[in-house]
């Protein structure tokens, strides 16, 4: 009998057959490390499961791909369930991945913690980012399940502890695929027209699952980016999701977060009285001060005897006119005396008391004073002034 030459698609073709029907191959979980892991434009991922002694071809295409929670890594332990099969243009066989799960934590926690480092590389859940919660806020938005009992617990709370502040319901899903869309839209809604002065979001307790919209990155970022103040209220007591770091204020429970958003009646009446107290003690204690000032006025002098303010400022009068005249005749005295010295010592330095001593004083026609012979000529007429009048004069002759 002649042997059958096969050709190599034939054989390619044989071998998938066998593996496509192959049970425990359709739906196989393999367990390994990742490597060369890939995303192409297309949405598709390759990449390469291996241990110790060999490795195995993988590819996810793009709907299963869309399913991760997390971001797959290179030397990431997974477990990887799929099919194995043989592409035949190749001939190489190869696992197509439906489901990828890190080993030791669930993909849910992996996926948190990634986020978590992101956002918090990024700077979201930094302090200096988060608003300030209004102390009395007149309007409160609540982005939550209508059907929930965490809404009725909240809108129960405030009513009881704060019943001025009007509370609006944005009602939106809070868990499946169509929960993080919608929470999303309600809180940019509610920032666009400004329904409130406060936004409340989140919902009762559940599993890491049921949570998840909170742990959704465009949540995070939506709540980040807006400009009304954001309470997160997911969960119970140990439940934390990504809106919690990213929220301005984080409630352990919803009804904890309705007792943050709004001050006590209760309190806030008390205060009051204390206030209102406190107030007419220092209105009394003040109205004692005036009245005990009014009577220490209405002792006074002035008050008891209208003239004698008068007669009192008279005798200052008087008193300061003695000052000043006695001032004065002293200042007068001083300056007189000043005066006969300097008369005395100008006239001890006049010219006539020069004349007086036998002297005289030349002086030429226009009136200049003569000091040399050098300012007369023979024939030139002079004046003399003596002690007593003076002469007038020809030169008749002039020595050196």
């Amino acid at each position: 009998m002649a042997q059958h030459i096969f050709g190599v698609t034939e054989v390619n073709q044989l071998v998938k057959l066998l593996l496509d029907n192959e049970p425990i191959l359709q739906n196989v979980a393999v367990r390994g490390e990742l490597s060369n892991y890939k995303v192409y434009p297309s949405g598709h991922h390759y990449f390469t499961l291996k241990d110790a002694e060999g490795a195995l071809r993988c590819v996810m295409f793009k709907g299963s791909a869309m399913k991760l929670r997390f971001r797959p890594e290179n030397g990431m332990k997974v477990i990887v369930q799929g099919r194995i099969t043989v592409f035949p243009r190749d001939g190489a066989y190869q696992l197509y991945c439906n489901a990828l799960i890190p080993e030791g934590a669930g993909d849910l926690a992996l996926a948190f913690e990634q986020l978590k480092q992101k956002l918090l590389a990024e700077g979201l859940f930094d302090p200096e980012h988060k608003k300030p919660l209004p102390r009395y806020p007149e309007k409160i938005a609540i982005i939550t399940s209508s059907a929930g009992a965490a809404v009725h617990d909240m809108i129960r709370i405030l009513r009881r502890r704060y019943p001025l502040a009007k509370v609006l319901l944005l009602p939106v899903r809070v868990q499946g695929t169509e929960a993080p869309p919608e929470i999303v839209g309600a809180i940019r809604y509610a920032n666009r027209w400004r329904v409130a002065d406060l936004i409340i979001t989140g919902r009762g307790g559940g599993s890491m699952e049921d949570l998840w919209a909170f742990n959704d990155e465009r949540v995070a970022r939506a709540i980040y980016e807006s400009e009304l103040p954001v309470i997160s209220a997911v969960g119970h007591e140990p439940d934390v999701t990504i809106a919690d770091f990213v929220a301005d204020a984080r409630a352990s429970t919803p009804s904890n977060a309705a007792e943050i958003a709004v001050p006590d009646r209760e309190e806030l009446l008390r205060w009051l009285e204390d206030v209102g107290e406190r107030l007419q003690q220092s209105q009394t204690a003040q109205l004692a001060y005036l009245r005990q000032k009014l009577e220490t006025l209405a002792e006074k002098r002035v008050m008891t005897d209208q003239l004698a303010y008068v007669q009192d400022k008279r005798m200052e009068l008087i008193h300061v006119q003695q000052r000043l005249g006695d001032l004065g005749g002293v200042l007068l005295s001083r300056k007189r005396q000043r005066f006969g010295e300097l008369a005395a010592g100008l006239d001890a330095m006049s010219p006539l008391k020069v004349l007086g001593r036998g002297y005289a004083m030349a002086q030429s026609g226009d009136g200049s004073i003569l000091k040399s012979y050098r300012d007369v000529t023979v024939g030139d007429r002079i004046s003399v002034t003596l002690g007593e009048g003076g002469f007038t004069a020809a030169v008749e002759e002039v020595h050196q």
